[in-house]
This record gives C-alpha cells, structure tokens and sequence, in this order.
C-alpha cells in the first residue's frame, strides 16, 4: 500500500504520480522530486490517494522534501537565466541568418542543462549556433523543434474566445481535430473563423461534437425528402440543438420545422 499525489511541473503540463511517503501534501504544495533532469519543483495538483494494489510494472519515485525558500529564489534566479539565454539564442541566431524562430528556454532547476525550443518549416543547421551558446553558457545544450502547437502552449495568450488558450491553461495533450467537426456543427468552414492563433483548427471543435453527433442520429440527413404541414420537401439544413430542420418546399420556399411534425 502506498499513498501518492499528482505534480504538475508546468501549468497545463502533464500530471506525474508520485510516493509521497509520510509527507502530509495538499494541492498548491511545492515540492522537490528526483526527475529525469534531476532535482525539480513541482507543484501538488491532485490530494493525497491510497493505493492499496500499487501496479507490478509501476515504479512510483517518492516526493524528495518540501519546496524551501531557497529553492523559490533558485527558481527566479532560472526564470532570469532563462530570459537572458532565449535573448542571447535569438541574437545569434540573426548573427548566423537562421530560419528558425527560437520562442522559449528551460533550465534544469541545478543549472546544468538548458533546453532551446525553436519552430522552423523544415530541418536547421544549428550546429555553429550550438557551438556559440555553449562557450557563452557553459552548459549542456539541448536544440529541440516542435510544431506550432506546441508553441501556442508554452508561450499562451488569448483566443478569439477572448480566454485564455485551452491548450496553456488546462489542456494536457492535443486531440486530432478535423474540418468534419466544424461540418457537422454547422460551422462556417472560413479557415480564418474556426482556425486558433496558431493557425491550426481550434482545439474546442472537439468539445461538443459528440453532442452533435448523438443528435443528430435522431434526425433526417440533408437531402432527405420529407413531408411537413406545409407541403412536400427537401431537408437542406439541420439545427440538432433544437431538433429543428430548415425545408425546402417544392415551390422553392424555405421553413423551418419541428422534428416531431415532419414524416419521411
């Protein structure tokens, strides 16, 4: 039996189980846990659960200590260190006439690896860029492309919503999202409407097109002839929300009509 809690390292990043042990945690807890990167603070998310079966295959690391004041101003002292290195990062990068947009910089909590996060259309040559923020930096540097997703996340901002991006403040992983969603929503299909800051569909097409589709199961499909109080005609549009159709009469009349008084 043992009892672990849920830590979040970045907002919106993915959730880590750890053996909490005979600490008493809470979430809004910072602690210190032993990662792949070493020594990192991370942040109680998820309250304390027993785990009475703890899976075979499953090794949980235990909660190191407690976050101490010391480590919150390592923390800043990285937060500087990270914007004075993505300031150098882009300033080398103009140097050396690079096509890569270099947009973030994450320090390992012991200093001794920086990670340099870049968007590009295609393949870079970084390798003199690397050699220059290594003799400036001394330290391990690691160049990692990621798609412009990815980007929206970690830099955030806001959506035409007028919140805050889904992806930065609660999305852990990106679902495939088509332009069938906006279809079967009734959507307009301008790209510049259903299309998020970073250019690609926005990710709450998602949300509700279970909802649609459940719906619409109930309901005739665009083209169906059927039979209304005012005539005879063809389903051309569909409302699920409402259980409404739009049909076209066979004088060329538009209306609107209730499931429930149409026949097939």
């Amino acid at each position: 039996m043992i009892k672990i809690v849920g830590v979040r390292f970045k907002p919106a990043g993915k959730v880590y189980d750890f053996d909490c042990g005979a600490y008493v945690l809470n979430p809004g807890d910072q602690v210190m846990v032993e990662t792949e990167q070493g020594l990192s603070l991370g942040t109680v998310v998820t309250a304390p659960k027993v785990l009475e079966e703890p899976p075979a295959n499953q090794a949980f690391k235990k909660i190191y200590r407690l976050a101490a004041p010391k480590d919150l101003e390592q923390l800043d002292r990285k937060a500087t260190d990270e914007r004075a290195a993505h300031a150098l990062g882009r300033r080398c990068i103009r140097e050396l006439g690079l096509k890569m947009n270099l947009f973030a910089v994450e320090k390992s909590f012991d200093g001794s690896k920086m990670t340099f996060f870049f968007t590009a259309e295609g393949r870079v040559d970084f390798r003199q860029l690397l050699k220059m923020l290594v003799k400036e930096l001394g330290a391990r540097i690691e160049m990692r492309q990621v798609g412009i997703r990815n980007q929206s996340k970690m830099c955030g901002g806001l959506g035409r919503c007028g919140r805050e991006f889904c992806c930065a403040s609660y999305l852990e992983k990106f679902e495939p999202v088509s332009i069938r969603m906006a279809k079967e929503q009734s959507l307009s299909l301008n790209p510049t409407k259903i299309s998020g800051q970073c250019g690609r569909l926005m990710c709450c097409l998602i949300y509700e097109y279970d909802t649609y589709m459940g719906l619409k199961k109930g309901l005739p499909r665009i083209g169906t002839m059927v039979k209304t109080p005012s005539g005879t005609g063809k389903v051309v549009r569909q409302n699920a929300i409402c259980s409404r159709l739009v049909v076209r009469l066979e004088d060329g009349i538009e209306i609107e009509v209730s499931v429930d008084k149409i026949q097939l």
